[in-house]
């Protein structure tokens, strides 16, 4: 199985929401630093959101107040609550761990369109 496996993604309409999930397995999840990552079409990979384990937050200025990042260390578990999502927002998501990264998964696409 993979180490890393996101979900949730799909389409949307512009100001919609999806929620996505990265189900962590084979890797230490605590005591580390979890964080979301957005690739945009064309353009390099690009952290979003991170969540330590203390549970203190930090996002990228232009999600914040959008995002919601979060975690589930009972079940490995990292979230992600997208809303009034935007087309600048589309792309492909990644977890992964810092500073020790784990092996990139599939990642989970986002599409907002109208």
């Amino acid at each position: 199985q993979e180490r890393l496996v996101e979900s949730g993604g799909g389409s949307v309409l512009p100001g919609g929401s999806l929620t996505l999930s990265c189900v962590v397995s084979e890797v230490s999840f605590n005591p580390y630093t979890w964080a979301w990552y957005h690739q945009a079409p064309g353009k390099q990979r690009e952290l979003v959101a991170a969540i330590q384990s203390s549970g203190n937050i930090n996002y990228k200025e232009s999600v914040e107040g959008r995002f919601t990042i979060s975690r589930d260390d009972s079940k490995n578990t990292l979230y992600l609550q997208m809303k009034s999502l935007k087309s600048e927002d589309t792309g492909v998501y990644y977890c992964n761990r810092r500073p020790v990264m784990a092996r990139w998964g599939q990642g989970t696409r986002v599409t907002v369109s109208s």
